[in-house]
């Protein structure tokens, strides 16, 4: 044994370890490289375990800003995810759980404790071997929770940062001290600078010396580029980085990211893991998705779309990764309806300065996301009003189900300056606040996974365009308790105490809790489609079933799009249904 402290015992399983790590630039694509290869080892019959490993110290992504890491992503038992935990979930059809994700700050978490209770019986505690230690535990109870027989750890951030390197370093100890059967996928980029117009490979070249430093030799390349990697450039790898030529993949850039899986396969890459595994390869089954693709590719008409949110904006730039749950639950229900969809991503900041009218003319219909926080919210209830006022399609996503609770409070039911108290602790009308129980834990400063998270029930009111869509969608009946499960993060409520006045007003309480204590969606009638979840149904969206919220949204988009110019009001409506 290299190490003068006691080594953990190995377990003993037959699962194969696929390790992946990306390199030259960060957004690279290792989320949708290791989501397509569980879903192909999958449609294969294998069972696949994937884990995103972030390097960051914080326990969970649940108290980072979305500008500063994306999206934050909620598994179905309530863990608060980096956004490829979602993509993982997207592509293999599945739930997945806190098994599938882990954080720098988790393992120094468990360690320290550990080390308080004395579990090292009088060992020096050390960053090699106890941390990467604890993450070939983690990795291997993310085996044995799926019963997998594969494991896909993608390793976050850049190759050659300080923050990942025991990550690599478990990959390392894995293969080479425990005898495991692993590989390892290096995704490069590979640029073509327009004053140059060639691609250019000295880059990938540089990043995989960075890991061969670290005792890692890559098993495939995931060449990222604009086009695909031509055979001159794959030659001039294969003896540079010392690597068959044929474990070099092409990923150009595509129309859509559920095309990547084909385009593998296109070039064999399951197979060619499985015989790197000395597996003998198996019939694949992806007929579902090469329909799905097939679909998208005839689609000729199209929707405008506008989200408005409050986080898009980074120096100079607008990033949609924000809210990319929300944007592939749109495409996803787009497509079930036989329509192209173009995205707008509107700031809530420049309704609020320009206008609803100047801003959002001319749309076929709106979204409001999730957010917290005072900044931009009167930008939201602005655009909430025009989406009402003028009968867009609308579809409110917990922040904005309270911002059109609060709209509609404002300016139908006459309740001035009604708010929630997140915004505004004087309110005189506030119809959305904090239940006494997050408030506790807000004046601890208990932030960290305190929210109402996670899988929650709700019962649908009959009779209501909620019910249509959950209806259409198979996933309630016409008899019984019309019950769903949806995910949820938030800490404020729908305030019950202005519920009577709210209904009596118009608005329709169109799913809640099952003991009725909690209001779960909001809707109004006499509308072509205005509907807001407290819950998050973006989480649950998946290409080869959309969620049936945002399949009834562009739906009514849709009828609106094809009805003729000149039509009634009451024409109108009537599409709705």
């Amino acid at each position: 044994m290299s190490y003068h402290v006691k080594a953990r015992k190995v377990k003993k399983i037959d699962t194969k370890f696929i390790f992946i790590s990306g390199g030259v630039i960060s957004s690279v694509g290792k989320g949708i490289t290791a989501a397509s290869i569980a879903m192909m080892l999958e449609s294969r019959g294998y069972k696949v375990a994937p884990v995103k490993m972030d390097a960051y110290l914080n326990v969970d992504a649940g108290t980072i800003r979305p500008q500063e890491h994306g999206e934050v992503f909620v598994t179905k038992d309530g863990v608060e995810t980096d956004q490829d935990v979602g993509n993982y979930e997207r592509f293999m059809n599945t739930d997945l759980s806190s098994s599938n994700y882990l954080t720098n700050g988790q393992i120094y978490k468990t360690l320290i404790e550990k080390e308080r209770n004395f579990e090292f019986e009088g060992e020096d505690v050390e960053i090699v071997p106890h941390v990467p230690e604890e993450i070939i535990r983690r990795l291997e109870k993310a085996a044995m929770e799926r019963k997998a027989d594969f494991v896909i750890a993608e390793i976050g951030g850049t190759v050659g940062e300080y923050q990942n390197i025991l990550f690599v370093e478990a990959n390392r100890i894995m293969k080479y001290r425990d005898k495991r059967d692993v590989i390892h996928i290096h995704v490069g980029y590979l640029p073509t600078p327009p004053h140059v117009g060639e691609m250019k490979s000295k880059p990938v070249q540089t990043s995989i010396r960075l890991l061969n430093g670290s005792g890692i030799q890559p098993d495939f390349l995931i060449c990222r580029s604009e086009k695909a990697i031509d055979d001159r450039r794959k030659e001039t790898l294969a003896w540079i980085c010392n690597m068959n030529a044929d474990h070099i993949i092409a990923a150009p850039n595509l129309d859509t990211i559920y095309r990547v899986p084909t385009e593998f396969e296109r070039q064999g890459l399951a197979d060619k893991i499985l015989e790197n595994f000395s597996i003998k390869p198996k019939k694949r089954d992806l007929n579902k998705w090469k329909k799905m693709l097939d679909k998208i590719g005839k689609l000729k008409k199209e929707v405008d779309i506008a989200v408005v949110g409050k986080y898009y904006e980074t120096g100079a730039y607008k990033l949609s990764d924000v809210y990319i749950s929300v944007v592939e639950a749109i495409k996803h229900a787009s497509w079930a309806n036989g329509v192209k969809v173009n995205l707008n991503w509107v700031s809530s900041i420049d309704v609020e300065k320009k206008g609803a009218k100047e801003i959002l003319s001319g749309f076929d219909g709106i979204v409001v996301p999730g957010g917290f926080g005072s900044r931009g919210t009167e930008g939201m209830v602005q655009t909430i009003q025009y989406a009402r006022e003028n009968k867009v399609p609308y579809l409110g996503l917990c922040y904005g189900m309270q911002m059109a609770t609060i709209e509609f409070a404002r300016n139908v039911a006459k309740l001035k300056n009604a708010n929630t108290t997140e915004v505004d602790d004087d309110t005189p009308h506030p119809v959305i606040h904090i239940m006494p129980d997050q408030e506790k834990k807000l004046l601890n400063r208990e932030y960290g996974a305190t929210m109402r998270l996670g899988a929650w029930d709700c019962v649908i009111a009959r009779g209501t365009k909620t019910e249509k869509a959950y209806l259409e969608a198979g996933l309630i009946k016409k008899t019984g308790a019309p019950k769903i499960s949806e995910r949820h993060r938030h800490r404020y409520e729908f305030n019950n105490s202005f519920k009577k006045q709210l209904q009596d007003a118009g608005l329709v309480i169109a799913g809640t809790t099952p003991d009725g204590q909690l209001v779960e969606i909001v809707e109004l009638p006499d509308h072509p489609y205005f509907v807001g979840s407290q819950f998050h149904p973006e989480f649950q969206s998946r290409p080869l079933s959309p969620h049936p919220l945002f399949v009834g949204f562009i739906q009514a988009v849709v009828k609106l799009k094809t009805a003729p110019e000149k039509i009634s009001q009451q024409k109108i409506l009537e599409l709705s249904y």
